[in-house]
Formats: C-alpha cells, sequence, structure tokens
C-alpha cells in the first residue's frame, strides 16, 4: 500500500488492487457515472477497484463494490467504480492556483476502445456491458462547485480524454475511426458543499483550463505505460 497524496482534505492510496480516495473531511459531493452510488450524492470516499477482464457470474458490480469497501473498514457512504486496467497505469496529476487545487486522477486500459456512435455489441437497451478495459477519471477540487459547474467539468474532462486519445493516434476496432474512449469509461467530480464556489468550468475560464490540461497530461502519461506494457 502506499500513500500517493495527503493533505489536510485528502488521502489517496494506491495498490496492486485499488485506488482509494478518503475525504477527511465531511463536506464533500460527488457527480459521478459510479457503479456504486452514481449520481449525485454527499461521499467520504471514492473506490476505483480492479476486477478481471472477464469476470464471469459474479454478484452484482455495486454488492461488490460495497463489501469491498466494507473490507477496507471504509466508513461513511462509498462512491465505487470498477476497471480491467492495471492499477500500474494510475496517474495522479494537481496543480494549486491562486489557493485552489486541483487533483486529477487516472487508469487507463483500452482492450475496448470505441469511437462515440460506434455499433453496439449488447442489443438490449437495459443490458450492462462488460468491464473489460476502462479509462476511470476522478477529478476532486479543494474549492465547491456549483451544480451545473460538475456537469461542465464532466464535459471538459471527457474532451480532454478524447483529445489524449486522438493525439496518441487509438483507433476504435469497430469503425477504424479514431476512439473517444472505452465502452465502459467512468467519472467522478469531487468539490466541497459550501465555501468559496467554482460557478463555471468551461474553456473560457481558468478552473476549465487547469482542468482539461491535467486531464489531458495524465490521460497521455497513462496510455504512454498502458502501450509500454502491452508491447
Amino acid at each position: 500500500m502506499i500513500i500517493v497524496k495527503q493533505s489536510p482534505w485528502l488521502r489517496v492510496i494506491q495498490t496492486h488492487q485499488y485506488v482509494l480516495v478518503s475525504l477527511l473531511e465531511s463536506d464533500f459531493r460527488v457527480l459521478s457515472s459510479s457503479v456504486l452510488n452514481g449520481g449525485l450524492i454527499h461521499a467520504r470516499h471514492v473506490l476505483n477497484l480492479k476486477v478481471p477482464a472477464d469476470p464471469g457470474e459474479l454478484e452484482a458490480p455495486a454488492i461488490t463494490l460495497q463489501n469491498y469497501a466494507d473490507s477496507l473498514e471504509c466508513t461513511g457512504e462509498v462512491v465505487g467504480m470498477m476497471t480491467a486496467a492495471s492499477m500500474d497505469s494510475f496517474r495522479l496529476y494537481e496543480e494549486t492556483v491562486q489557493g485552489v487545487e486541483v487533483v486529477v486522477l487516472v487508469t487507463c486500459g483500452l482492450n475496448n476502445a470505441r469511437c462515440v456512435g460506434d455499433h453496439a455489441e449488447y442489443r438490449s437497451m437495459l443490458t450492462e456491458p462488460g468491464l473489460a478495459g476502462t479509462i476511470n477519471i476522478i477529478m476532486l477540487t479543494s474549492v465547491a462547485m456549483s451544480d451545473a459547474a460538475k456537469v461542465e467539468a464532466v464535459q471538459m474532462i471527457t474532451e480532454a480524454k478524447s483529445a489524449a486519445l486522438f493525439e496518441a493516434g487509438i483507433v476504435s476496432p469497430v469503425s477504424q475511426r479514431m476512439a473517444t474512449g472505452t465502452g465502459t469509461d467512468a467519472v467522478a467530480v469531487v468539490s466541497r458543499v459550501s465555501g468559496q464556489t467554482v460557478a463555471y468550468c468551461g474553456k473560457h475560464v481558468l478552473f476549465g483550463e487547469v482542468l482539461g490540461r491535467l486531464v489531458f497530461d495524465a490521460v497521455t502519461d497513462s496510455i504512454a505505460w498502458y502501450r509500454q506494457g502491452s508491447t
């Protein structure tokens, strides 16, 4: 176990099996597409758990994540996401600008790279896809964000991830178009509930610039590791 970041409000632990973010104060809210407690909730932890690329007939992913969080003695609500990517692909990029901390965490697997709009393998509107691959991104900040800014941050993170994939020349095996992500990516945006507040997070504001740059650099770095490990 390695503590890769420790501050008064945040601790990040990395092992070969998971990355665990612990929020050391109680006033944080998370917007995410996570399997466990996705949506917009108050939370104390964010867990990114490595699972087999083909998990077979296992219990529901949310149950697996909650049980694993319980084994780690996480108290309070846990937001949980899964990936088949190696935890060695983990990258942490951070920057403090004008007293505002922005932290970006990335793990990267590209076995199921796709371009948005590609023909989907799962032809039922209610079918859950497998977990192979996955680019998981967690963004955290030391200040509050409006709900609208959180949604805008998801957009910025997605665009930065896609730009990094374009730059790396990653191609969808389905359509042979440039990949914009994988079929199972997850994202989480974590901010305080109150205090100094970010109202906007687009390309014309400094917060959006910093976030976009950090995500682009972190994903680029993680892709580079993935490619070296796959050769």
